[in-house]
């Protein structure tokens, strides 16, 4: 009997997580500024809001768990129509946030780890009379090539423009550009290796 009322159990969560996810011919789906064939958001999101100013591309894939947001509250008006752009076949790991108030573009074939931090603002903290929370710096955009991978726990700030073909380790902080066919790891993340004549080699560390 407790087998087969897990087995029920799981079924019926199976269903449930399917008929809450949002795909492009959903209400929700609708209220996004594109939201392209065979893509789904997981059940459950976090925080989903200005969903006008959020483009998804064709058979992505955003995990259970993920934060969206254009803007810092809901209903604000932003400055561009295409805040957050996420593209084609890309898959968005379970828990990770994507946060912009100006650009952050995502390219095609981006894949991520659980636990990512995407956003292209951040706090301030130059007077030391305000709370650092209401003190922000000016946005800037971030992007990330096609083809491009971002391990557990990456954090990428403002500013920064990932190439194509990067692998980002786990738990690496992204503060600087990356050029394509990289791998970056560490806290700031230093390229450790680059593709040189078809051949992937080492970069010397100081």
């Amino acid at each position: 009997m407790r087998r087969r009322a897990g087995l029920l159990w799981a079924r019926a969560t199976r269903a449930l997580d399917s008929w809450a996810a949002i795909g492009p011919d959903d209400p929700r789906g609708r209220a996004f500024g594109s939201f392209g064939e065979r893509s789904i958001i997981m059940w459950p999101p976090v925080t989903i809001f200005n969903e006008r100013y959020i483009h998804i591309g064709s058979h992505t894939m955003i995990g259970p768990g993920v934060a969206l947001s254009a803007g810092m509250v809901p209903g604000q008006e932003c400055l561009s129509e295409r805040v957050v752009v996420i593209g084609d076949r890309c898959l968005i790991g379970r828990g990770s946030g994507i946060v912009g108030h100006f650009s952050v573009e995502i390219g095609d074939d981006v894949w991520t780890g659980h636990h990512v931090y995407i956003t292209d603002q951040n706090h301030g903290y130059s007077d030391p009379d305000v709370p650092i929370s209401l003190q922000t710096q000016p946005e800037r955009p971030v992007r990330i090539g096609d083809g491009s991978w971002i391990g557990h726990g990456a954090v990428i700030l403002p500013g920064v423009t990932i190439g194509r073909h990067v692998v980002v380790g786990a738990n690496s902080v992204v503060t600087s550009d990356i050029p394509d066919h990289c791998v970056a790891v560490g806290a700031p993340a230093r390229v450790i290796k680059r593709l040189s004549d078809g051949r992937w080699e080492s970069v010397p560390q100081a």
